[in-house]
C-alpha cells in the first residue's frame, strides 16, 4: 500500500496539517483502513479508489472513521493532481458527493474542495455550559457579535466564538475530559475562533473525541463556520482562516461562501510533502 504524507494548507510554504492519502484500485477493508490510519497516525488519512467516473474515498482518524475531512481532502486533490494531472475530480463520500479541483501554483500543488451542503442548530445551555466548563471560559469572554452554535459541513462541529485573540491563544483542556465531551455530543471537533475582521479568522480545533488534542487545520470546520456566519446573516463575503499557529504549524485556509441557504463552500489551500 502506497501511502503519501502530504501537508493541507500550508502557509509560505510551511505549516499545514499533515494528511496521510492512498490512491488504490480497489478500496481496502474498513479494518485495515483503520489500522493504517493509527499507523500513520495523522488526524486524518483519506483512502480513495476509481468509481466509474469519480473516486469512492473515505477518511480515518486514529480511532475512528470520520463522514468528512478537509484538509485530508485538499491533499488527496494535490495527489490526484499529482498523478492524473489538474482538473476537477468527483468524489463519492459515505454521505454526500462533492468535489474537488487540483491546480499547480509555482511547483506546489494545491487544491480546491467544494463541500457538502451546511446547516447549523443552536446549542441547549446544558451543552453550552459543559462547553465553556470544559475549555474554562466564561460567558463574558464570549464574542458578542456571533453567537456558539452547533455547526456542520459535512461533519459536526461546536463553533464557540470568543472576545479576544488573547482567549484563542490560551487555550487548554483536559483530554479525557474533552473526549467524553466530544464523544458524548457527537462532534469531529470544537472549533474555536477569534475574528480579526470580516476578511481574517483565527481558529483552534481541539479533536480530542477521535484521539487527537488539536487539529492544526480543519476544512471540514471553516466549511461550516462559512455556511454558519452566511445563514445567520453575520457574513457572506470570502474570508481566510489562520489556525496552528500555537502548535507551530501555521496553516492557511481560503474559505469562498457560495450563495444561497445550506450551500456548499469553497475550501482552498496549498499542500507540501511531509518529512
Amino acid at each position: 500500500m502506497d501511502i503519501q504524507r502530504l501537508a493541507a494548507f500550508t502557509k509560505d510554504g510551511q505549516g499545514g496539517n499533515p494528511a496521510g492519502v492512498v490512491i488504490g484500485d480497489q478500496m481496502p477493508d474498513a479494518e485495515q483502513m483503520q489500522r493504517v490510519a493509527a499507523e500513520v497516525g495523522y488526524s486524518e488519512t483519506a483512502f480513495a479508489a476509481r468509481q466509474g467516473e469519480a473516486f469512492r474515498v473515505r477518511y480515518f482518524a486514529p480511532q475512528a472513521e470520520v463522514p468528512f475531512c478537509g484538509h485530508a481532502t485538499i491533499a488527496l486533490g494535490a495527489a490526484l493532481g499529482a498523478a492524473f494531472g489538474a482538473g476537477s475530480y468527483p468524489l463519492v463520500l459515505n454521505e454526500a458527493e462533492i468535489s474537488v479541483r487540483a491546480f499547480q501554483e509555482g511547483d506546489a500543488w494545491g487544491a480546491e474542495l467544494t463541500s457538502p451542503p451546511t446547516s447549523h442548530q443552536a446549542l441547549t445551555p446544558d451543552v453550552l455550559t459543559r462547553a465553556l466548563e470544559v475549555f474554562g471560559i466564561a460567558q463574558s469572554g464570549l464574542d458578542k457579535d456571533v453567537g456558539p452554535a452547533r455547526i456542520n459541513g459535512g461533519a459536526s462541529h461546536l463553533l464557540i466564538p470568543v472576545a479576544t485573540h488573547k482567549l484563542l491563544q490560551d487555550m487548554s483542556y483536559d483530554f479525557d475530559t474533552g473526549a467524553a465531551f466530544m464523544q458524548d455530543e457527537q462532534l469531529v471537533t470544537v472549533n474555536l475562533i477569534w475574528r480579526e475582521s470580516p476578511a481574517r479568522i483565527y481558529s483552534r480545533n481541539p479533536f480530542a473525541g477521535h484521539g487527537v488534542y488539536e487539529d492544526p487545520a480543519t476544512g471540514a470546520a471553516a466549511a461550516a463556520l462559512a455556511g454558519y456566519l452566511r445563514d445567520a446573516g453575520i457574513q457572506d463575503t470570502p474570508f481566510e482562516v489562520i489556525q496552528g499557529v500555537e502548535m507551530g504549524r501555521p496553516s492557511r485556509l481560503g474559505i469562498t461562501p457560495r450563495d444561497g441557504q445550506g450551500a456548499p463552500i469553497e475550501i482552498a489551500g496549498l499542500t507540501a510533502p511531509v518529512g
